[in-house]
């Protein structure tokens, strides 16, 4: 018996000992000395990891404090963001604009997707080319080949909107969740020959006869009956392949068919991937204005401590041309010099390029982020007020918080007696705003204009029976006293092609309607780190 104890007390202390030795593991608990993923005990699971692994195409800020605002002494800027320090988390920027070939492959995929049944959702994916055109300028070349031919793949795309922009974000974050699913064994690739046609049951033999009924009560049905199949083809191709790695997360009836999870199956059961397994990437989205005015500047200090204050442009130094004696005199961006100047005097004063240039065109920032001045601007996230930058959070500052709770579907929920949540058009969990006071975009904004409600009855139209009709709204293009700024005004930065010098201060903001665009905005995408703030490496997917 005392050998027993002497051998239990030993085992203890090593037990212990061993927590002693790095008492914060996913080994042993340092409170109760309980063995983690022991599937004899209570298959607790504890997954090691200290950072996310950058995502493809984007290159990790650490983050900081800085002094956002104006920088320089132009007389007639706008006044539209105070200097003031503030500090911002670690984060994810695309190396790169998004560029033309970037978008070409996610408009090719909704067409193999939605094509056959939603074209609508197509169309509102693709690029307005429209925006090239001007009544006193030939820019058709542009409209017709910029976005599709080769020779542009690698500049940046124009004519897409925020909201365009948003919806790219989404479907980015899906594609290379599925690859890591299908990457790790949990999913297999989709299969998209099965888009064509939804998946039939199959028929038992002697159904023949039944079979050749069916197909001549459809021929008769005519356009009725392709119109209820298109619309069959169509649900399921939504329920089944469109967003399908935010919906694996979130229902439990979207389970893996040939696989487990490879590392923390303590179970008989197959269960799906939960994002607090760190295999997925937290979602690419566009950045804060903060952001994006941070990693424009890269403000990193040196090994001596010290940090490049007052830089008016993202590259070291006050000058749009280089001062070093390497590219002594050559432009630092594509912008416009002046009155008729798009890209200076021939020879070694030209930048090569009337508009936009290729992505990769000209130096990068201290980050190793290309293009943060001038080519295009940059959408970013934030609703457009004048004096954000004296009312924002000192920290991860942004003005445009809606909080949303996902959409129950009530049917589904109750036939299954668990939630089951609803699907967007496509495909994606459809969400609510919480209540009506969630909605933070004009939280002390002080601007008590852009509240108001310009859309009033301009006319009353009979309808059929002779009543007016009193849905029927319309925006006065005469009311003066209108606001211009709405909460579906959204920040551009960074100063494009067709821009003077001063809109390459990352400072500079402007504003345009989400559902608008120009051949002068683009976009790149960010996201946010989890863990510790200087990402743990740069080791690509």
């Amino acid at each position: 018996m005392k050998k027993v104890i002497k051998i239990a007390t030993l085992s203890l202390l090593v037990l212990l000992s061993g927590c002693k030795q790095d008492d914060l593991n996913t080994q042993y608990s340092n409170t109760t000395g309980w063995k983690y993923n022991d599937k004899k005990t209570t298959k607790f699971e504890a997954i090691d990891m200290v950072g996310m692994e950058t995502p493809p195409g984007m290159i990790p800020i650490q983050g900081g404090t800085f002094m956002v605002g104006e920088r320089g002494e132009f007389v007639t800027a706008p006044r539209n963001n105070k200097q003031r320090n503030l500090t911002v988390s670690s984060f994810y920027m695309d190396k790169y604009e998004v560029t033309n070939i970037n978008w070409r492959e996610y408009l090719h995929w909704m067409e193999i997707v939605f094509q056959a049944t939603a074209p609508n959702l197509v169309k509102a994916a693709t690029p307005d080319f429209t925006v090239w055109r001007e009544e006193l300028a030939y820019n058709e070349p542009y409209l017709e080949n910029y976005f599709t031919h080769p020779a542009f793949n690698f500049y940046p795309v124009v004519g897409v909107t925020w909201e365009q922009a948003v919806d790219y974000c989404v479907w980015r974050t899906d594609r290379v969740n599925e690859m890591i699913l299908v990457s790790n064994g949990i999913i297999s690739l989709p299969d998209f020959a099965s888009i064509q046609q939804p998946k039939k049951e199959k028929k038992a033999a002697g159904d023949e006869e039944e079979e050749e009924e069916v197909v001549e009560e459809e021929e008769e049905e005519g356009e009725e009956t392709a119109a209820s199949v298109n619309k069959a083809t169509y649900e399921y191709i939504r329920d089944n392949f469109v967003f399908n790695t935010q919906k694996y997360l979130n229902n439990d009836e979207y389970l893996p068919e040939d696989g487990r999870h490879p590392k923390h199956d303590f179970s008989d059961n197959v269960r799906k991937v939960r994002p607090d397994d760190g295999l997925l990437v937290v979602g690419y989205r566009l950045p804060t204005e903060a952001e994006w005015e941070f990693a424009a500047y890269a403000p990193i200090a040196s090994e001596e401590g010290l940090t490049i204050e007052g830089k008016i442009y993202p590259w070291d130094g006050y000058y749009p041309r280089s001062l070093s004696k390497k590219q002594l005199g050559q432009l630092q961006a594509n912008f416009v010099r002046g009155r008729g100047d798009m890209m200076g005097v021939s020879g070694v004063l030209n930048d090569g390029y009337v508009i936009t240039g290729p992505v990769n065109a000209f130096q990068p920032n201290d980050f190793g982020l290309y293009n943060m001045a001038g080519n295009v601007n940059e959408w970013v996230m934030d609703v457009y007020r004048e004096t954000s930058s004296a009312e924002v959070a000192e920290y991860n500052s942004f003005r445009g918080n809606v909080y949303t709770t996902p959409k129950l579907d009530v049917e589904a929920t109750q036939e299954a007696g668990e939630d089951r949540y609803s699907l967007d058009s496509l495909g994606r969990l459809a969400f609510d705003i919480a209540s009506p006071d969630m909605d933070k975009r004009d939280f002390r904004d002080g601007d008590w204009a852009s509240t108001i409600k310009t859309d009033y009855l301009m006319n009353f139209p009979a309808d059929t029976t002779g009543f007016f009709n009193l849905t029927q709204e319309k925006l006065d293009p005469t009311d003066v006293l209108a606001p211009q700024i709405t909460n579906r005004s959204r920040v551009y930065k960074g100063g494009s092609w067709k821009d003077r010098v001063y809109w390459l201060n990352p400072s500079s903001r402007r504003y345009l309607d989400q559902d608008k665009c120009t051949s002068t905005i683009g976009f790149r995408c960010a996201m946010s780190t989890v863990g510790q703030q200087l990402p743990g490496g740069t080791k690509d997917f």
